[in-house]
């Protein structure tokens, strides 16, 4: 599905200024805000594409890029999306709200989604992790099982943070409402803003005896084992998001998001580039001129693969198919092997007769004709 229009989504014109772009957002953040829009999906989904809009129209830098070659000059750098995501689709809601509540003008608050009434509900953080992988296990995917340490709910209370059989209290500062309001008289009249209570934090309620292991936060530090299904065609540096799998929240919150950061196991003999993996090959100048099979090193094994008599140095041959898939298509690169003519550096006296000897013989003198493409012809064969 094609991407929309930064400019069409904040519905301003092009070339709009910095303050046009905040005030677009801040009206379009309002209009579909989740606790404005509870359950409501699509409300939801343009509450998030707002927010990549404004992210990249209120930087000047990639404000630039994007009026100049549009969503194509955003690269890896476009939006929320990155790594694993696509497009605003892998945003996280409080990273929207961390990043961007200054723009809300304080209506709107951070840190914690608000729940009934707007309670706050504590998230736990990401946690971010790195996983090594060779070839093998980047062509086919992999489940990988990883330990980590972590928050996770305390098992005496439950979670709660609460000691068995205490009670909770109804906040005596925000009556239960998780927020407190205040009325400001400026120039332009009083105005109202509310934000998160600082007595309870924004839960609407206090703990009247707290759980000993977690001191009444509700989550302590244990060790975990998380199982990761990674797909084919990942790459180095890429980042997928586990949803679910972070720290714990505080006193019954929603749990972060596992970050997995890619680490590429460099090959032993293959050099990868994209789907498309290389190999260098040497063969000696009789083979070249002669003709030979070579085995050459794949991802599975090794292939066999024919050189032809009179064979330049140089020459790239193709295994097709052999290379690596593409993580977002069906598709699957190639294995290109260069053909390099090994010229022998110590020579005997026998072997300096034998091509003094042949060195003036016809066959052995450079003669190439336009079938024999140079360095550049031959890679843009391959990459056009």
């Amino acid at each position: 599905m094609a991407k929309r229009d930064f400019y069409d989504i904040l519905e301003i014109q092009k070339g709009a200024n910095a303050d046009e772009v905040k005030k677009a957002y801040r009206k379009m953040a309002i209009k579909y805000h989740p606790d404005k829009n509870p359950g409501d999906k699509a409300a939801e989904e343009k509450f998030k594409e707002a927010a990549e809009a404004y992210e990249i129209l209120s930087n000047s830098e990639k404000k630039q890029k994007y009026d100049q070659y549009g969503h194509a000059g955003m690269g890896n750098n476009g939006g929320y999306g990155g790594g694993g995501g696509q497009g605003f689709g892998g945003m996280n809601m409080d990273d929207i709200f961390s990043q961007f509540g200054d723009v809300f003008g304080g209506h709107f608050g951070g840190g914690g989604r608000s729940g009934r009434g707007g309670r706050r509900v504590n998230r736990g953080s990401n946690l971010r992790v790195k996983v090594k992988m060779d070839l093998t296990e980047i062509a086919n995917g992999v489940e990988k099982k990883i330990k980590v340490n972590k928050y996770v709910a305390c098992k005496t209370c439950s979670g709660s943070g609460a000691k068995n059989g205490s009670a909770f209290n109804t906040c005596s500062t925000c009556k239960g409402a998780g927020q407190v309001s205040r009325i400001t008289n400026t120039i332009l009249g009083a105005m109202q803003t509310t934000s998160t209570c600082p007595s309870c934090g924004g839960e609407g309620q206090t703990i009247t005896d707290k759980c000993s292991p977690c001191n009444g936060d509700g989550i302590v530090r244990d060790e975990d084992v998380i199982s990761i299904n990674i797909p084919g065609g990942v790459a180095e540096a890429m980042q997928l998001s586990v949803a679910g799998k972070g720290n714990m929240g505080a006193r019954g919150g929603v749990a972060g998001d596992l970050i997995v950061v890619i680490e590429e196991i460099e090959h032993e003999h293959l050099k990868r580039d994209g789907m498309n993996l290389f190999y260098d090959h040497f063969v000696s100048y009789s083979d070249a001129a002669l003709g030979t099979n070579i085995e050459v090193p794949t991802i599975d094994g090794k292939a066999k693969v024919k050189v032809d008599a009179g064979t330049q140095s140089g020459k790239v041959l193709r295994l097709k198919g052999k290379g690596l898939p593409d993580i977002n298509t069906y598709g699957r690169g190639d294995i290109l092997v260069n053909i390099n003519v090994w010229t022998p550096q110590h020579l005997s006296k026998e072997e300096k007769k034998i091509l003094e000897d042949l060195k003036e013989a016809e066959n052995f003198k450079p003669n190439p004709t336009k079938k024999d493409k140079g360095f550049f012809e031959r890679m843009k064969q391959y990459f056009d």
